[in-house]
């Protein structure tokens, strides 16, 4: 199995577990609403941690959800310049919005984690025991499995967003 093999691979279970978390932390979200609904309006007893869950889950949930946008071409991008160029221009295209996609994710995962070390001494509104780090940790995870995910789509382009397009 080549290096180019390999790294698909890699990427490829890394995308998929990333979508399954973040379809998880969509249902706990949407399970925690509900929760607070009923708790709040059938039985009167307001759970105030759930809020602050639902928010922290939505946050995880979009951060994990980005690698599988960016590997089937979902992301935006310039598809008009893209359909009108020739294979070879299309490549540098594709190059482009790799390197491009890979600065921006290098900053959110820079920055994002010195974030998430200076939110480690807050702790999170409703769930005293638990530090704001957690929270803020999405960014740099998140940005890690998208950093794949477009390495993984510029080596193995599938662009469903393109083909099914009109």
């Amino acid at each position: 199995m080549g290096m180019k093999s390999t790294l698909l691979a890699v990427e490829q279970v890394t995308t998929r577990f990333a979508l399954l978390v973040a379809c998880a932390l969509m249902a706990f979200a949407a399970s925690l609403g509900m929760f607070q609904v009923l708790s709040r309006f059938v039985f009167e007893l307001p759970a105030e941690w759930t809020e602050v869950l639902i928010r922290f889950s939505l946050i995880w949930m979009v951060f994990m959800a980005i690698p599988a946008a960016f590997r089937q071409g979902s992301m935006v991008s310039i598809d008009l310049l893209h359909r009108k160029s020739g294979p070879k221009f299309r490549r540098v295209l594709d190059g482009l919005h790799a390197v491009t996609g890979l600065l921006l994710l290098g900053f959110i995962i820079w920055f994002g984690w010195d974030y998430a070390q200076r939110g480690s001494v807050q702790t999170m509104i409703g769930l005293e025991g638990v530090s704001m780090f957690w929270a803020y940790l999405a960014m740099p995870v998140g940005g890690a499995f998208a950093a794949l995910a477009i390495i993984g789509a510029f080596l193995d382009p599938l662009r469903r967003e393109l083909e099914t397009a009109q």
